[in-house]
């Protein structure tokens, strides 16, 4: 019973969303008063998202094999925190959560003090013409709660690359950042549709974007992580189609971000905000329809059909013609601030927006053209990263400059320093970067020295915005986390190295200023695989010394065999061993990576994650003061 409870809860969904986006639509246009309110629908719908989805993860935890999804994507042996992460590891409890996800932003919305307004009645309008639209594409195409239509007494377990930590927290963040920004085009069209253009909806809206660019940065990150801890190649980002898919809505909603901040401050870039609401949540649609058609090739797409692409695409084109219609209908009666002069802030927020599209365009390029050209009969084609790299080189290297700048910018018009001594503490700050990157390194680098150079210009800056204000503030977490990042990125490209050798038991290898031993070979049984454990001694000249384990797993179920990584991080680099198949009786195919500034990625990611986090926390500061102050009143 709980299966078809589940079912139900989801039928309910798209049946209410469509009666009442129905409703209210007709009544809207027709200049008439809604009777029911859209508030009490969108609560509702989220108490039933959440009911459905747990019925699904009830059914995983309880090995409920009869249904098709569940029978697809665990097995009685998988550990029950892998089961509950089996609920999306698969297209259709994926798309489960999506509505899921819908339904709780569109709650969150309903909770607003100004729900009944015929603003935010517009918006949960529009949320909810997304949640029946994606409720039915679920119910006819994804149904989580399908019988299987063999009887079968075991499941075909989940998949090995899968049943990692990260997929617990990878795939839900990314959705709840993905879906996030409909609530930013629900904002937008609503405001579109009452004709308010002013600073009123970037200020309700202002909270929402900035929540969903967090989530999806935080779950682009464990997503990075992930790769680069259980997938055994070393990297952390590959430019693969999925990757590029889950950035592309990043960059845009940075743009907007930006573009947002010069709307609410001096109504600048009101129509760039309007439209770059409208392409980041499209741009995120397109990344579901990515993963789940199986146009591109990729390692992430597990499960693929292109049926379900089409009913995607179908989704993602009305929203599109919907959302461009109504802002080319309204485009020239936005009206948006002049710039006082380029040497402002404004200007330079105006130039950021501009890199971030540049980048949006060139990696769409990058990811989409191959299938294009192959549409076109012109045969096949591959795009990787030395094209992204290439390109989004010179873009980093702008952004890095104008990061710098802009801390000494003021809003109207000016420099907060004479240009003289701005060139001195940028010619003092890059002198210092390059200074310690030839500290570390024998064989240097040019562009890994102007990265170095660039990014102590922007710490320097921005370090001294944090003097003048006394106050952390987004931008300067944000922009330094950001030039952390860049730092690690170029070390990690130009000065890490990689060794492929065969090794057994008592052999050892000399690298540099170290030596690898391989002491011994281990083997034991997990709890749904069995696995082969080396053990692998570092032993350096200046006497430290650590031991890695790493692993060769077997997966009965599936059949696979899967490598686990060793790592051993230092603040400077890892040291990452993967054991590869066995050559013979005795020996392994051992890789031996050295994976230099990996943690300054990370640090720098979660600087940029704690940035946002900051007026994330203000606002809930200010709601709660509100509330205390409403209660002191009352009494």
């Amino acid at each position: 019973m709980l299966g078809e409870s589940g079912l139900l809860a989801l039928v309910l969904i798209a049946l209410l969303s469509s009666l009442s986006f129905a409703h209210y639509g007709w009544c809207r246009f027709q200049a008439k008063r809604s009777g029911a309110s859209l508030t009490f629908i969108s609560r509702l719908n989220a108490v039933l998202a959440t009911f459905s989805l747990a019925a699904l993860a009830s059914l995983f935890l309880s090995d409920q094999f009869q249904f098709a999804y569940v029978a697809a994507h665990s097995n009685s042996a998988l550990p029950p925190f892998f089961k509950f992460a089996a609920v999306w590891g698969g297209h259709e409890g994926s798309m489960l959560f999506w509505v899921f996800t819908l339904c709780l932003w569109s709650g969150l919305i309903s909770l607003h003090s100004l729900h009944q307004s015929r603003y935010f009645q517009n918006v949960l309008w529009v949320m909810s013409g997304f949640v029946a639209a994606f409720a039915w594409f679920t119910l006819l195409a994804s149904n989580p709660f399908s019988y299987a239509e063999l009887f079968v007494t075991e499941g075909r377990d989940l998949n090995p690359m899968l049943q990692d930590i990260g997929l617990i927290f990878h795939p839900p963040l990314l959705y709840l950042g993905y879906i996030g920004f409909s609530t930013v085009l629900a904002f937008a069209l609503a405001a579109l549709l009452d004709n308010q253009y002013d600073h009123r909806w970037v200020e309700y809206c202002r909270t929402w974007v900035i929540s969903a660019w967090m989530l999806l940065t935080l779950g682009i990150l464990i997503g990075s992580w992930w790769a680069y801890n259980e997938l055994g190649w070393g990297g952390w980002w590959f430019w693969d189609p999925v990757e590029n898919a889950s950035l592309l809505p990043w960059l845009t909603g940075s743009a907007l971000l930006h573009s947002l901040v010069a709307s609410a401050r001096h109504q600048q870039l009101k129509l760039w905000s309007l439209s770059l609401a409208l392409v980041t949540f499209c741009l995120s649609i397109l990344g579901t329809f990515i993963v789940r058609s199986g146009v591109l090739t990729s390692v992430h797409a597990f499960a693929v059909d292109p049926t379900k692409g089409v009913a995607l695409l179908a989704i993602l084109a009305v929203t599109l013609l919907c959302s461009f219609i109504l802002l080319f209908k309204h485009a020239d009666r936005i009206k948006s601030a002049r710039f006082n002069a380029i040497a402002s802030r404004g200007y330079a927020v105006f130039l950021a927006t501009g890199l971030f599209c540049v980048a949006t365009f060139t990696v769409f390029l990058g990811t989409f053209y191959p299938m294009i050209y192959e549409l076109l009969g012109l045969g096949a084609i591959s795009v990787g990263a030395p094209y992204f790299n290439a390109l989004m080189l010179p873009l980093t290297i702008g952004a890095l400059l104008l990061m710098g700048i802009v801390p000494y910018l003021k809003w109207r018009k000016g420099t907060l320093l004479s240009l003289r001594n701005l060139v001195l503490v940028w010619l003092v700050s890059f002198t210092v970067g390059i200074g310690c990157y030839l500290a570390q390194v024998k064989d240097w680098q040019a562009v890994v020295a102007l990265v170095w150079g660039l990014a102590a210009w922007v710490i320097s800056s921005h370090l001294y915005l944090l003097w003048r204000h006394r106050r952390l503030s987004f931008m300067v977490l944000a922009h330094i986390g950001i030039a952390m990042l860049c730092v690690g990125a170029a070390m990690n490209g130009y000065h890490s190295y990689e060794l492929n050798r065969k090794m057994a038991p008592e052999t050892s290898i000399d690298i540099d200023n170290f030596r690898v031993e391989y002491q011994e070979t281990l083997w034991y049984v997990g709890p749904n695989y069995t696995a082969e454990q080396a053990s692998i001694r570092f032993s350096f000249e200046q006497g430290q010394a650590f031991v890695v384990k790493p692993e060769r797993r077997h997966y009965q179920v599936r059949v696979m065999n899967m490598s686990e990584p060793a790592i051993y991080s230092t603040w400077h680099g890892d040291y990452y061993v993967t054991l590869g198949a066995k050559v013979d009786s005795q020996s392994y195919a051992v890789k031996i990576q050295y994976r230099a500034y990996i943690l300054w990625i990370w640090c720098g990611a979660l600087l940029i994650i704690l940035g946002a986090f900051l007026p994330l926390l203000k606002q809930v500061s200010v709601l709660t003061t509100r509330t205390s102050h409403g209660a002191i009143q009352e009494s």
